[in-house]
C-alpha cells in the first residue's frame, strides 16, 4: 500500500508546479483524486446505465428502480471504496484519526451525499426532463464542493 501512495503522490507532485498558482498542494490532492474518481465514476455510470440496465426499469429482488437510479446505486458501490482509499491515504493522509473513524464518518457522509445525489436526479431526470447523463454530472458538480467541505471538517480532521 506504502508503495501505491509514493508513486500517486510523485505521480501529483510532478504536475502540482503547474496548478501552484490555484491551488494549495491538499486542494490540488484533492482535485486530482476527486477528478479521477469522479471521471471513473462517470464513465462506470454510463456503461451501466447504457449496457447493464439498459436504459430500462432494473428489477432488484421486491423493488423497481428507474435507470438512471439503478445505475447511481451500482456506480457508488463500484467507486466508493477507490475514493475512500484515495481520500485517505493521498488528501487527507495527515489526519490523525484512527481509521476505523474515518471510513465510519466517510461512508455516513457518502450515504447523506447519495440520498441527496438521489433526490436531485429524480429531480432533474424525472420532474424537469433532463437526460441522465448531464443530470449526473450537475448532481455531481454540486456535490463536489460539500463533499470537500465535510471530508475536510468531518471524516479527516485534524484533532
Amino acid at each position: 500500500m506504502k508503495s501505491i501512495q509514493q508513486f500517486i503522490i510523485r505521480f501529483l507532485d510532478f504536475f502540482y508546479p503547474l496548478f501552484k498558482s490555484f491551488f494549495n498542494k491538499q486542494t490540488y490532492y484533492y482535485a486530482a483524486c476527486g477528478g479521477a474518481n469522479t471521471l471513473l465514476a462517470f464513465a462506470v455510470y454510463y456503461l451501466v446505465y447504457h449496457y447493464y440496465v439498459h436504459k430500462e426499469n432494473f428489477h432488484f429482488f421486491f423493488i423497481t428502480l428507474e435507470p438512471h437510479i439503478a445505475s447511481l446505486f451500482i456506480t457508488s458501490s463500484i467507486t466508493f471504496f477507490p475514493g475512500f482509499f484515495l481520500t485517505k491515504y493521498i488528501v487527507w493522509s495527515e489526519s490523525s484519526l484512527s481509521t476505523k473513524k474515518q471510513f465510519f464518518r466517510h461512508t455516513n457522509l457518502i450515504v447523506i451525499f447519495s440520498f441527496i445525489n438521489y433526490g436531485l436526479l429524480k429531480l432533474f431526470v424525472e420532474g424537469f426532463g433532463w437526460w441522465a447523463m448531464p443530470s449526473q454530472i450537475i448532481t455531481t458538480a454540486i456535490l463536489i464542493v460539500l463533499s470537500y467541505l465535510s471530508q475536510k471538517h468531518i471524516s479527516f480532521k485534524k484533532k
